[in-house]
């Protein structure tokens, strides 16, 4: 009879080497930007050392904004940020008509 191993990470989030659900996919089209960035600046003839003097650092910088944002804000934090900005700071009623026109 075949023994079959359990997969005991149903319902958690995706986490590789320390980043969780989608900074997973921030660092990998800050990649891609970095690729297109290099291929851009070598079809403008930029020397090969200056092209990846550029990129590296830029990714360096990418690679640490995207693990630091990773560590403060958690999985879901940085979607609940930008969320906060769409809350109305107050709401303005003239009247009492809409509240008692509802149904319980």
């Amino acid at each position: 009879m075949p023994v079959y191993q359990i997969n005991k990470g149903i319902n958690k989030p995706i986490e590789f080497k320390g980043l969780k659900a989608q900074y997973i996919g921030y660092l990998a089209s800050g990649l891609v930007a970095l690729l297109v960035l290099f291929a851009v600046l070598y079809i403008f003839g930029t020397p090969v050392y200056v092209c990846l003097l550029i990129v590296c650092g830029l990714g360096s910088a990418l690679f640490i904004q995207v693990y630091k944002l990773s560590h403060k804000y958690g999985q879901y934090g940085l979607m609940k940020r930008g969320a906060r900005n769409y809350l109305p700071v107050y709401l303005k009623f003239k009247s009492r008509k809409l509240f008692t026109s509802l149904k319980r």
